[in-house]
């Protein structure tokens, strides 16, 4: 009896689920206990996401059915999910940022009074913290808390909403390694109570470290349900993919033709809002070598590569390029100098999602020979171009006339990278450019950057990921609130001091 009270027994059978031309679930059986943090794991394309949305009420499945305790049940809405205990913490937090904790937790709450005061909101705020032991702050703002304090915020509305199944999306994607550890303190707290957790994450490290129950996922098809005794990193990579997949030591050759490709002196720039967002920055990447930035998702990273790139100004300071003077020049110019730029948002800032895949892989190129010329384009050679080009990157897709959006997160990458290191021929900014994707597109990203690097391109590579800025970067430099902490030699830098300097603290960082 305590079981049903506290959690729901989740039972998904036979579920499946189709797009045009994709099989997304196919007849999976799946069970979620309380007590238990239950990872999700799985190639992009594999089916997670979809499953989830099933279980979440967005998606209706073409078949199967779903049980909680015990009990048949259809959700045609979110909030016939919604109440029968299951709540979703997405990877991308949906909170008003100029709004105050207490109002976000009160926001389309059903058990909001339609008039209260600040004075009852602030306590009926606090007694949930209280409540799930969750610490924050009620009456701050969103955009003041660290991502970290947001996720709990996050937490707290499913929580308050009456969640016993607890699901949440690559949760420590971008949290610095204590709030990742603070995270997963939380979540063993709430499964101890009886909630039923639920993770989609691709580091199999901390899967393995703080999940009970692994179920994997390959080609909509459910493989295995074990519990995590079971298994280690190398076998998990195995079953995900279908072949063994061995995280390398990448083999870097040294450059010896010493050239600064990229030097940027003392710039600031300001935000969409116009506020400062980069304070006094300065930096040099040389050819043939990888300088890695590391720090949590929002403290100037985005701006930093829009700078870099010429599609943001800069309030004062100076970039060069090869030596020439870009400073505020036209993104065109850039392009000139051999840039090459890989953005943080693939989909919204590097690709036209409706257009086909052949336009979007000449994108880059269209008025340049052979593909165009004096504002002509020529699609017939672009197509010719294109079909060699996601042969080269391995982009799983038999008409480059679909959309690029009916790509998977993986083959859309695969293809901005291939794009974009076409035209690097010095420099390549890239940001976050396994984000989200499976361990086999990860290393074949990993090692095209590498081998870009051993032929003299001088990269700047932006990543939350500590694992992949140490494996693939010759120095490190943290940046937090728009500002440059450090730089290291990454033989010289250790994970426990680039961690506390992501969070900001600089006390006890060397």
């Amino acid at each position: 009896m305590l079981s049903e009270l506290l959690a729901p027994q989740i039972s998904m059978s036979d579920i499946s689920k189709s797009f045009p031309g994709v099989i997304a679930n196919d007849q999976v059986s799946i069970q979620f206990e309380p007590y238990q943090i239950h990872a999700l794991l799985g190639e992009n394309g594999a089916g997670k996401s979809t499953l989830m949305n099933i279980l979440c009420g967005i998606y209706q499945p073409d078949s199967g059915s779903i049980s909680v305790n015990r009990k048949l049940v259809k959700f045609k809405t979110p909030q016939h999910s919604i109440a029968s205990g299951i709540g979703m913490v997405h990877q991308h937090f949906r909170l008003v940022s100029t709004f105050t904790v207490a109002e976000n937790l009160h926001l389309g709450w059903d058990k909001t009074p339609r008039f209260i005061t600040n004075k009852k909101l602030l306590s009926r705020a606090k007694d949930l913290i209280s409540k799930y032991d969750l610490d924050v702050s009620v009456d701050s703002y969103i955009e003041q808390l660290s991502l970290g304090e947001q996720q709990r915020v996050e937490i707290l509305k499913a929580l308050s909403r009456g969640a016993n199944t607890l699901i949440l999306d690559e949760p420590t994607a971008v949290l610095t390694p204590d709030e990742s550890k603070k995270l997963f303190i939380t979540l063993r707290k709430l499964a101890k109570n009886g909630h039923s957790i639920i993770i989609i994450s691709h580091k199999l490290k901390e899967v393995v470290l703080h999940t009970d129950i692994i179920s994997v996922l390959r080609k909509g098809k459910k493989v295995v349900t074990k519990n995590t005794t079971e298994f280690d990193e190398e076998s998990l990579g195995k079953l995900m993919i279908g072949r063994t997949i061995v995280s390398k030591e990448y083999k870097k050759s040294v450059f010896h033709e010493p050239k600064i490709v990229a030097e940027v002196r003392s710039i600031c720039a300001n935000n969409d809002k116009g506020m400062t967002v980069l304070n006094n920055i300065s930096f040099k990447v040389e050819a043939g070598e990888i300088l890695g930035i590391a720090g949590v998702t929002g403290n100037g990273q985005r701006e930093l590569s829009e700078v870099l790139s010429g599609i943001r100004k800069t309030t004062s300071g100076s970039i060069k390029i090869n030596g020439v003077d870009l400073t505020n020049k036209s993104s065109k110019l850039y392009l000139k100098q051999g840039l090459g730029f890989i953005p943080e948002d693939r989909v919204g800032s590097s690709l036209a999602s409706s257009k086909p895949i052949y336009l979007n892989a000449s994108l880059r190129e269209y008025n340049s020979e052979p593909l165009g010329k004096n504002g002509l384009f020529y699609p017939i050679k672009a197509k010719n171009f294109t079909n060699k080009l996601i042969k080269t990157a391995k982009v799983d897709s038999k008409d480059i006339n679909i959309p690029v959006a009916n790509l998977s997160g993986g083959n859309q990458q695969r293809l901005i990278l291939h794009r974009e290191v076409r035209i690097a021929k010095d420099f390549l900014i890239v940001a976050y450019p396994t984000r989200g994707l499976d361990i086999a597109a990860m290393e074949d990203i990993r090692k095209i950057l590498i081998d870009l690097r051993n032929k003299g391109v001088g990269i700047l590579l932006i990543s939350e990921e500590l694992d992949e800025i140490f494996s693939l970067s010759d120095r490190v430099a943290v940046i937090f609130q728009g500002s440059l902490m450090d730089t290291f030699e990454v033989d010289e830098a250790e994970l426990s001091q680039i961690g506390l300097l992501m969070g900001g603290s600089v006390k006890n960082a060397r």
